[in-house]
Formats: C-alpha cells, structure tokens, sequence
C-alpha cells in the first residue's frame, strides 16, 4: 500500500488564508504531474471531508501521485422553488474562483506542471481557473479533469443520447434548467456575470488549453453542459476525452463505495497516467 500522508494547511490567498489539505504518497512517482482537485457541492456546500474531495484525493495519491484539495469559498444556499432571494455575501463570485487560483499558482510554484480537475460546481471552476491562466499568466495546467460538470450559464438543450438516458424513472431527482439557472445566479450574484465566459466558460473561446477528461454520469442531465463542452473544445482544437460512466448518477465520485467511484476514479488514473506524465 501507498498510504499517503495527509496535512492541513492554510496558504496566502487573494482575499486572506486559504485551507487546504495535501496528499503526498509514501512513495512518490516522480513522473507524475500533481493534482489540484476541487469538489463540488453546488457552490453552496462541501469541504476537505467530503468523500468527493477526501475519497477522490486518497484514491489517487495512492498511485504515487500528489494531490491537493480546496476548502474555497461558499455561497448561501439559493431557493429552488419561488421567486428568487439573493442573500448577502461575501463569498460570491470571484472569492471560489480566487481561492482556487491561489491554490493552483501556490502548487506551480513548487511543481509547474500540475493538473486542475474537479467535480460539478468543482468542474466549473476548474474550467474557469484554467481560462485564467492560460491569459493572465506564464504557466498553464497540463491536464483538465471535469467530472459529471455544469459549464454554461444555462443547462443546455438535451442531446437525443442524454435525453434516453434520463427517461422514466431515471429522470427522478435530475437537475432542471431552472434550477441550474438559479444555483449559477446565487453563485455569481448578478445577471450581468451569468453571460461572462470566464465565470462560465461553455461557449467561450477555449483554443490553447491543456488536454481535457470529461467523466460524466449516465443518468444526469447536467450530461447536456458536459456534451456540448466537449463539442466546442474539439472545436476548438482541443484534445478531448469524453467518457460516460454507465448506470451511474449524478455525484457518483462522492460515494466511494459504489461501483461508479470505483470505475470513475480508474478511468481518471488511467487518462492521468497517458497523459499527466513527465515524457
């Protein structure tokens, strides 16, 4: 076994200290370019314990592969039902963002060539750390993960092979347009932000970034942002692994006991081991 050892930690971040945790494995893979893995939680919710964070990080560090993970900034949570109420907050777009960020520039000062991968709300900013990176600075990930993502402002038409995969009972508890409208509002706070491609990149211009696995899951409708992502980074000359993990849903990554983490996380070390690796 490669039990890592595993610390907490604040670094200097934009807005103040920021926490997060490091995995770093008995015995490393030198070859091996590190993780930043961000979780999910619609923006409102998650933390270092959650199993889509802690689980996901041990898994992976125990392949030799460093890994670290962010406890960012959170939102209130939003309504789903009824009109609309942003609460006050400071947390709000850009502080997750700028708490990732401060992670990934911390990490490339150590190790250059890092991977950024996330899950959900995780997997959106991910994406958008990345966007930030390769315009505004010197280094740039070599590797994107985005796990079961939400990328648009605005859940995308259902593609004919997501809507099968998401009829009758597999349909039950999947996430409507109007609810992703709402949790992307409360993230960002304005309807100005909604149409700002750095805040969500689906539609932006995304030539010139890194290599990018996209994990989704079989019955989620969010499969829809991940879908049409995937069109647009092959569009725009990016390499680009698309993978749908069957009879799972939404959030797989966060129950590690099921076969879905299990097939996920593999698919995950395999795609960073082809392609996250010093040549």
């Amino acid at each position: 076994m490669n039990d890592p050892q595993v610390r907490d930690r604040d670094i200097d971040g934009l807005r103040g200290p920021v926490r997060i945790r490091e995995y770093l494995p008995a015995v490393p893979d030198p070859a091996a370019a590190p993780l930043l893995w961000i979780h999910g939680g619609a923006f409102v919710s998650g933390g270092l314990d959650q199993p889509e964070s802690h689980a996901v990080a041990l898994r992976v560090a125990a392949s030799g592969r460093r890994v670290r993970t962010v406890d960012y900034a959170l939102v209130p949570r939003f309504r789903v039902w009824g009109p609309p109420k942003l609460r006050p907050s400071d947390n709000r777009y850009p502080a997750p963002l700028d708490d990732v960020l401060s992670a990934a520039t911390d990490l490339m000062a150590d190790a250059p060539r890092i991977v950024i991968g996330g899950a959900s709300a995780g997997a959106c900013l991910t994406a958008s750390a990345a966007l930030r990176l390769r315009d505004r600075s010197a280094n740039v990930p070599v590797g994107l993960v985005l796990a079961y993502a939400t990328l648009h402002a605005q859940l995308p038409p259902l593609p004919d092979a997501v809507r099968a995969r998401v009829r009758g009972r597999h349909r039950i508890g999947t996430y409507t347009p109007q609810v992703i409208r709402r949790m992307n509002l409360n993230y960002v706070g304005s309807q100005r932000l909604l149409a700002d491609p750095e805040v969500f990149p689906g539609g932006g211009k995304l030539a010139g970034l890194p290599p990018v696995l996209l994990l989704d899951a079989a019955h989620d409708t969010l499969s829809a942002s991940s879908t049409a992502f995937a069109g647009e980074l092959t569009e725009a000359g990016v390499d680009t692994d698309h993978r749908i993990v069957a009879r799972t849903r939404h959030g797989f990554l966060n129950r590690p006991g099921s076969r879905g983490f299990r097939e996920g996380s593999d698919a995950l070390l395999g795609w960073l081991d082809r392609t996250a690796r010093h040549r």
